[in-house]
């Protein structure tokens, strides 16, 4: 049950921070294109999401936490490599 429940935070971890990352460069776009109330709706939605991820992980304990927001970190480098890459 530990092994699942720790490979499920760290899979969960990674999907949030996909979505978060990804979501943040079309976010930046909206504040250039649409206007700041828009992309600021944007903004506070994806970072709601992303804080009930984490809380969600922390009401399972410590080591759930810690490999979501490890998953999280791994995401980051994982887009910004990606953005690198693209012209």
């Amino acid at each position: 049950m530990t092994l699942l429940l720790d490979t499920a935070s760290f899979a969960l971890g990674i999907a949030a921070g996909l979505l978060h990352f990804l979501l943040l460069r079309w976010n930046t776009r909206l504040f250039i294109t649409a206007g700041a109330l828009h992309a600021l709706g944007v903004q506070a939605l994806r970072l709601m999401v992303l804080a009930g991820v984490l809380l969600l992980a922390a009401r399972l304990g410590a080591m759930p936490l810690l490999l979501t927001a490890l998953g999280v970190m791994i995401a980051r480098q994982i887009v910004v490599r990606r953005a690198q890459a693209v012209p």
